[in-house]
């Protein structure tokens, strides 16, 4: 009796009748199938029982995940920034375009205006210079020379001297307007 009948539980003959090979070299071949068979099996349990090897695995497939997820959530969050950042130069250029145009607006009616009060004050100039050389003219005209000589002398001090001439000529109409005063209002009580 060999090993390989001692192992398939039989003594020759019999053994080999019962598992249905027709001779020893094909019960070898069985016995060497089953042996391959059950290695396989073992491996798989024993694959299945090993946590560790098992986790590690599971470890590994979940950071390779997770490294790809990474990766896709910081390019979403670069595009989501650049069309946030996009989205506000696009705002922030509104704005500044709205307040130039605002701006020039203001400033052209502004232009307007002052250009309206300067015609204004250069007609009312006008007015004022063309009244006083007419009043002049009458003045001149019925004032007696010495009278015209003696107030050129005092303009033209006045001019050297502004101060003094100033509060002379305060005093003069003050005074003027006190016998103004007596003269009109003694008349009229």
């Amino acid at each position: 009796m060999t090993t390989d009948d001692n192992a398939a539980g039989g003594t020759g003959k019999g053994a080999a009748n019962a598992s249905g090979a027709k001779g020893p070299d094909e019960l070898r071949q069985q016995i060497q199938q089953t042996r391959s068979q059950l290695g396989d099996t073992v491996e798989e349990l024993a694959g299945k029982v090993d946590v560790k090897s098992r986790a590690r695995a599971r470890t590994g497939e979940l950071k390779d995940r997770a490294g790809t997820l990474t990766v896709q959530l910081k390019d979403t969050a670069t595009q989501a920034g650049h069309t946030v950042q996009d989205r506000a130069a696009r705002a922030g250029h509104t704005v500044q375009d709205k307040a130039a145009q605002a701006g020039h607006t203001v400033q052209d009616k502004a232009v307007r205006a002052g250009h309206t009060v300067q015609d204004k004050a250069a007609q009312a100039g006008h007015t004022v210079q063309g009244r006083a050389a007419q009043v002049g003219h009458t003045v001149q005209d019925n004032v007696p020379r010495p009278v015209r000589a003696a107030a050129t002398t005092v303009v033209q001090a006045g001019l050297r001297h502004r101060r003094p001439v100033l509060f002379a000529g305060a005093g003069a109409v003050l005074a003027a307007g006190l016998l103004w005063r007596r003269h009109h209002g003694k008349g009229h009580h």
